[in-house]
């Protein structure tokens, strides 16, 4: 169902871009790895190239769109077309509304907001002229869910929420699809800089169901909704987080 469906993944050197990566390739979607860390990029694009996938990293900083430019040049000149873009870059560094600073705040809403509408502002105009594309936001659970801590990143992720709403109503008439999912949470190599084990089992036993979320969980939705199975949804968040809230 991803056969040959060229895809765009930003954050794609870890965690759920690394996974949905590794998903859209393994079913033959040539896929563009997307990060700032160029090597982590690299190194996924490599893994993805030595199982007999086509992949290829750029380092990107989604905050500036002339480094996103390269990949969708490549994109366009090597196969006429993107078929999927996958907005998923983002971070999520824990803070104190009380002590947070104004850069903080910009950055946060920067790299999810801002890097949201370049990628998008790049994309979007050769899935209008083509009349066909899929693009898929990322967002969090914990918009739903409000989280002590996380001001910043929940208010940055509603934000996405809004833009996929917003953006699905203009992109229809164009037959180009915008949807959202909010993971739960993912097990992901990152969150031991953010959360002890105990933190992390204390959400898993909030959850119908008693196991970690892993990236795959994440990219198979994304497969869902970037393929024809979907072509019934746009403006859409859908919810993957094992249970938690319910809506």
């Amino acid at each position: 169902m991803l056969d040959q469906k060229v895809t765009l993944i930003t954050g794609a050197a870890a965690g759920i871009g690394e996974g949905t990566a590794q998903l859209f390739a393994a079913h033959g979607a040539p896929v563009y790895v997307l990060d700032r860390n160029a090597a982590g990029a690299t190194a996924v694009a490599a893994a993805i190239q030595a199982k007999g996938g086509s992949a290829f990293a750029f380092a990107t900083d989604v905050t500036r769109p002339e480094t996103i430019r390269p990949a969708v040049e490549d994109a366009l000149s090597r196969y006429g077309r993107i078929d999927v873009l996958i907005n998923n870059a983002g971070i999520y560094p824990r803070r104190a509304f009380l002590d947070m600073t104004e850069a903080e705040w910009d950055q946060m809403h920067d790299i999810h907001l801002k890097g949201l509408f370049h990628c998008t502002k790049l994309v979007a105009p050769h899935m209008v002229r083509r009349r066909s594309g899929k693009m898929i936001n990322i967002s969090s659970v914990t918009f739903f869910k409000g989280m002590a801590n996380l001001t910043h990143y929940v208010a940055a992720k509603g934000g996405i929420i809004g833009f996929t709403r917003s953006l699905a109503r203009e992109m229809g008439p164009h037959n180009v699809y915008v949807n959202c999912i909010t993971p739960g949470a993912v097990l992901v190599e990152s969150e031991k800089a953010v959360a002890t084990p105990e933190q992390m089992a204390a959400i898993v036993e909030q959850q119908c169901l008693q196991r970690r979320l892993v990236p795959l969980d994440i990219a198979r939705v994304c497969a869902f909704l970037a393929s024809e199975w979907s072509d019934g949804i746009t403006g859409q968040t859908l919810n993957v987080d094992a249970g938690i809230v319910m809506y």
